[in-house]
């Protein structure tokens, strides 16, 4: 779908002198690479993953100890001691999936915590894009670094070093 709207835009921006469009293009992982605020952010996002698998290594290392402990007994254990430490590694296990799924999972925190501290970033690119566009006449400003082919594009209207330099002075 993204092709086909590509497709159409540069089939338009070819069309004739009468209808000419200004296009311009970004490469936003440049950006978020290369600015101190956002380099920032992934560094405390890194951080916390990083604790968050810590702990979940901490879980698996305890259930792989239990059970390597009832695997090495379960031939003298009664049947009723057996069931109970099948049951707790059962829990177990089902902590440790929930754990990954309450930090890691597709609304876990993670995801909240990345949008809690990347969104301003990007919002403040997305204003200082629309200023650009605006300033110097831009129709359209893709983002190379995104699921959008483009398949070629001259350096000359790549944007990202002045979309880089403008953020780093927003709002100062």
């Amino acid at each position: 779908m993204k092709r086909l709207i590509v497709g159409a835009l540069l089939a338009l921006a070819c069309a004739g002198a009468a209808a000419q469009m200004k296009i311009g293009h970004i490469n936003s992982e440049t950006i978020m690479q290369t600015l101190p605020e956002a380099i920032d952010a992934q560094k405390s996002i890194d951080a916390l993953v990083a604790g968050w698998e810590a702990d979940l290594q901490k879980m698996q290392a305890d259930w792989k100890k239990k059970y390597d402990d009832f695997d090495k007994r379960k031939l003298i254990l009664t049947d009723q001691v057996r069931a109970d430490q099948e049951r707790e590694l059962r829990e177990l296990d089902q902590s440790i999936t929930d754990f990954r799924n309450k930090k890691f999972g597709q609304s876990g925190e993670l995801f909240q915590k990345q949008n809690e501290i990347m969104k301003p970033i990007q919002n403040k690119m997305f204003h200082v894009l629309e200023e650009i566009a605006k300033d110097d006449g831009y129709d359209y400003i893709f983002d190379r670094s995104g699921e959008i082919l483009v398949l070629y594009a001259n350096d000359k209207y790549d944007l990202t070093q002045r979309v880089l330099q403008r953020m780093q002075t927003f709002g100062k």
